[in-house]
């Protein structure tokens, strides 16, 4: 029997960055307001969310430093490209987040944007940010995990 596909979701951008640089400690999926110019824009599978992070802002999220480029063919109401994103999350999920980041000096950092069922989604990982040398420790097994590769396919 096949195992089943993650049907209906395409993934427009990934923060692969956010895996060397933090360690990560939960999960969500939150949902994105965005303006038409913007989802057709993200549709064509531009977007940048490398350096982008979530903040509280009157009891809300917002996404700060996301890149989602103009739309060309978008008329005089294009959008700017590196505008706050609001993040729909429950009042429930929002406390959580906070409680997290106030009390133990974490961040919120999007690690994946895609569209879910044609609803433009983001993950969002709670993380603490690496210290130089985890980073080195992280490179050193990745190195290591490479080379045994190549060696045990050698041998076979």
């Amino acid at each position: 029997m096949k195992a089943k596909k993650n049907i209906g979701i395409k993934i427009v951008c990934n923060n692969r960055k956010a895996k060397f640089n933090y360690f990560f400690q939960e999960l969500m999926e939150a949902g994105i307001v965005l303006k038409g110019s913007e989802v057709k824009s993200l549709r064509d599978g531009k977007a940048n969310i490398t350096d982008a992070y979530a903040i509280d802002n009157n009891g809300e999220m917002y996404l700060i430093n996301s890149y989602i480029p103009l739309y060309k063919e978008s008329s005089y109401n294009n959008h700017n490209p590196r505008d706050m994103r609001k993040l729909l999350l429950n009042k429930r999920e929002i406390n959580k987040l906070m409680g997290k980041i106030n009390q133990e000096g974490l961040t919120i950092i999007p690690t994946k944007m895609y569209f879910k069922k044609g609803k433009a989604k983001i993950q969002i990982a709670i993380a603490k940010g690496k210290k130089l040398y985890d980073k080195r420790h992280a490179k050193k097994k990745r190195d290591w995990d490479r080379e045994k590769a190549r060696l045990l396919s050698r041998n076979n």
